[in-house]
């Protein structure tokens, strides 16, 4: 089995409902599991005694919230463009719609994966040359 079949695999098994997929020919044996997704159970709600009401607090003025950028497509990670290289983007970074913040390396193609709008880069979450499915987090940002 080629590393493109590989991916292609990992990518169907990463987009489906399944938990567990078990692959055997020849010598060659596959085994994918994800972790069972299970929804918190929201406690019971009960009535309160009615309480005497005080008046609304100040509103506090929160930090923007961090949001993720994902990985568009399955492959490998890089933060630079090469070994050795400087990183495209570092944590406190502040790059605008478009700019490149990593590429993905995918059946031999390199894939330039662009910030989709102005942001401030908060954290990386991938590994530099981890495998990285559709929908993995890669940076978690603020946006501007």
């Amino acid at each position: 089995m080629n590393h493109e079949t590989l991916i292609a695999i990992m990518g169907a098994f990463d987009g489906s409902a399944l938990t567990r997929l078990e692959y055997t020919q020849g010598d060659t044996r596959i085994l994918l599991e994800k972790a069972a997704v299970s929804l918190p159970v929201p406690p019971a709600v009960t009535a309160a005694p009615a309480a005497p009401t005080a008046p609304a607090p100040e509103p506090v003025q929160e930090k923007p919230a961090e949001e993720q950028l994902t990985a568009p497509l399955v492959g490998t990670f890089y933060v630079a463009p090469e070994p050795g290289a400087p990183a495209f983007v570092r944590p406190g970074d502040q790059v605008k719609k478009g700019q490149t913040v990593c590429i993905i390396e995918a059946m031999k193609m390199i894939n330039e994966v662009p910030a989709p709008y102005d942001c401030v880069i908060e954290r990386c979450l991938a590994e530099d040359g981890a495998l990285v499915g559709y929908g993995d987090g890669l940076f978690t940002v603020r946006k501007k």
